[in-house]
């Protein structure tokens, strides 16, 4: 549950520019102030993580929106390197692709995503699936803030 204590940062990565308006359009609407970063790519992705090149200065992200099919390195990549690194892991990754593949949901799982959801190709419910994200990730569950003093 989020404690009002800051803005909730989110990165989207996401190559569609009409699925990159509608969510900033759904989040922009949101009950839960958000900041939405958006790149195109997994390399921009890493970059943006790693607080490199034009990201130097960054808030690292509260909540990632990853999509599967990216140009370059694709979102399969950049959540293995997510979870493998000790100081990106805690953040939510939620995977937002059209792929319905058995093989994606259950690998993505086995790299530690913490939720897999599949594009509606239909507007309207488009815009359902990322306000339900929206109540979900920002409204019930408790993000982490930051590293924990012990380093824990």
């Amino acid at each position: 549950m989020v404690d009002g204590s800051h803005d909730i940062e989110i990165l989207l990565v996401e190559d569609n520019p009409d699925d990159v308006l509608l969510t900033e359009e759904v989040l922009t609407e949101a009950k839960v102030k958000n900041h939405l970063h958006v790149v195109e790519n997994g390399e921009e992705a890493l970059d943006y993580l790693y607080q490199k090149g034009d990201y130097e200065n960054v808030n690292r992200p509260d909540l990632i929106l990853l999509d599967l099919n990216l140009p370059g390195k694709d979102g399969r990549e950049v959540l293995v390197e997510v979870k493998e690194n000790e100081d990106l892991k805690r953040i939510p990754v939620v995977i937002l692709t059209t792929s319905r593949a058995e093989e994606d949901i259950f690998k993505m799982y086995q790299h530690h995503a913490n939720a897999y959801i599949t594009k509606p190709v239909d507007f309207d419910q488009f815009i359902k699936v990322v306000q339900t994200i929206e109540d979900f990730w920002l409204t019930i569950v408790r993000l982490p803030n930051g590293a924990p003093e012990d380093g824990r």
